[in-house]
């Protein structure tokens, strides 16, 4: 979703360069995903000192979807996105309670095989 709103909407995409990546992340060509790594790398940049708090926690996955606390499917269900073995709902309740400190970061697209990758029109 960030890709369509924010990175590459089709307003500042008059050729449409992004518009088969937009609609299909499959479809996306080695540059795109260049960038889309450079742009990953960079917001995890961003937020190093952010993450050295203990008060802050960080459930960071590669999933191409935005708002997944939103969605039973993406925050708390039996297919869920996960990063080792927990799904956003249960690190987010583990780090809300202090029940565990939670700073996950999943590897770089597209290699979690648990993620929705949810695209709006």
């Amino acid at each position: 979703h960030q890709i369509q709103s924010s990175l590459a909407p089709p307003s500042a995409d008059p050729h449409g360069y992004w518009h088969d990546c937009r609609l299909n992340f499959a479809k996306c060509t080695r540059p795109q995903i260049q960038f889309l790594q450079g742009f990953r790398n960079h917001m995890l940049n961003s937020i190093k000192d952010f993450s050295r708090s203990n008060k802050n926690g960080l459930f960071i996955n590669s999933c191409f979807a935005h708002c997944q606390t939103e969605r039973q499917d993406t925050w708390f269900s039996d297919n869920s996105p996960v990063i080792g073995n927990k799904v956003i709902a249960l690190a987010v309740g583990d780090w809300y309670f202090d029940r565990a400190g939670v700073k996950v970061i999943d590897c770089p697209y597209p290699c979690d095989n648990t993620c929705h990758h949810l695209v709006f029109s």
